[in-house]
């Protein structure tokens, strides 16, 4: 994956190092995506200019792919079929409700509206980045909205979290992340060609979001039928998130960022809403499934689906009945997203 132009190359890397540490000493969700973003969002509101190539970006489109086909367990798929009614009732009224806020705050012209429907998407939100700028939106107004959710969520989580179980809650809810640790390496060359592969594919077929799509189908398919288990090292992951951060941030202006700044309070009451009316979902599964508390609102929270799974992990929850939940709702929102983004467009144009 070809670095950044050298010119500016080493004052963005230095500010991405220093954006990252500083997150990760306060548990923020995301920093290794968010660090290089805001390091971008320094560089281009100092019209300092670095060029990251559309192959650096497909490439690291197509390691996040894999990264969500690794972490989507086979026991998922049989754990929705067998309770699939409140399956698809909780995962269909969290997406009509974050459609719904979408709507509303593109009538408002608080954001374009196919900007406010992505960016109000409850899925993984690294996805619903990368796949709206295929649609349509500014890439940038959604990664403002998606990751103010992530970081608000988690919040949210960890306080419930700690309330619910006491003394007995984990210290925090970032699990200690090391960069190079042991490689399984024939996996990882496996890995790669999949990777590869789907980059490749996507190329030809010019699919949106082609590159992270693909190859996440490929991986879903050859994990669940046992082919190949895939080897991603953190320091994989770490350098294709700083691409996909550098690449959002860097395309940030001065007027830009006064824009999102002015639609702080708006999106903000959005994304406390819509957790709100998660809250009423996970409400609702415990008095009428018998779901316990926590595990309830773990199973609905709007988006930050690796978040939710470390702090699912770190408490005495139905880890299975939250990453189905979790799973379910971002395959539908990967499915649904574009046809909710074009209607909303349309209407909202008439």
């Amino acid at each position: 994956m070809a670095m950044p132009k050298l010119r500016n190359g080493l004052p963005l890397l230095l500010l991405s190092l220093l954006f990252v540490a500083m997150m990760e000493l306060v548990h923020l969700p995301a920093a290794l995506l968010l660090g290089p973003m805001f390091a971008g969002i320094t560089l281009a509101i100092l019209d300092r200019h670095v060029v990251i190539s559309k192959t650096s970006f497909g490439v690291a489109q197509a390691v996040v792919g894999a990264m969500i086909a690794h972490a989507i367990p086979p026991s998922v798929f049989g754990r929705i079929a067998a309770d699939w009614p409140l399956f698809i009732s909780c995962i269909v009224s969290v997406i009509f409700a974050s459609a719904i806020l979408g709507w509303i705050m593109a009538k408002l012209q608080v954001f374009p509206g196919s900007t406010a429907i992505w960016g109000s998407s409850p899925g993984a939100a690294s996805a619903m980045t990368i796949m709206a700028e295929s649609f349509g939106a500014d890439v940038r107004l959604v990664a403002f909205m998606q990751y103010l959710r992530v970081m608000i969520v988690a919040l949210v989580a960890v306080l419930v979290t700690r309330i619910w179980m006491g003394a007995n809650s984990p210290d925090h809810a970032v699990a200690t992340f090391t960069l190079f640790g042991p490689v399984r390496w024939l996996p990882f060359a496996g890995t790669l060609l999949v990777i590869a592969a789907g980059y490749l594919i996507a190329r030809r077929v010019k699919l949106p979001s082609g590159p992270m799509l693909i190859t996440l189908i490929l991986g879903t398919i050859i994990e669940d039928t046992g082919v190949l288990s895939l080897e991603l090292p953190p320091w994989l992951l770490a350098l294709s998130y700083a691409v996909i951060g550098w690449s959002i941030g860097l395309r940030f202006t001065r007027e830009i960022v006064w824009y999102a700044a002015r639609a702080l309070p708006r999106v903000l009451l959005s994304v406390l809403t819509l957790v709100a009316v998660c809250c009423c979902f996970a409400f609702l599964l415990v008095q009428f499934a018998g779901i316990d508390p926590l595990t309830a609102y773990l199973a609905t929270s709007p988006g930050g689906a690796d978040t939710v799974a470390i702090i699912a992990s770190s408490s005495h929850v139905d880890i299975s009945f939250v990453m189905a939940m979790q799973t379910g709702r971002f395959i539908l929102v990967l499915i649904t997203g574009p046809a909710i983004s074009r209607f909303v467009a349309k209407r909202l144009g008439a």
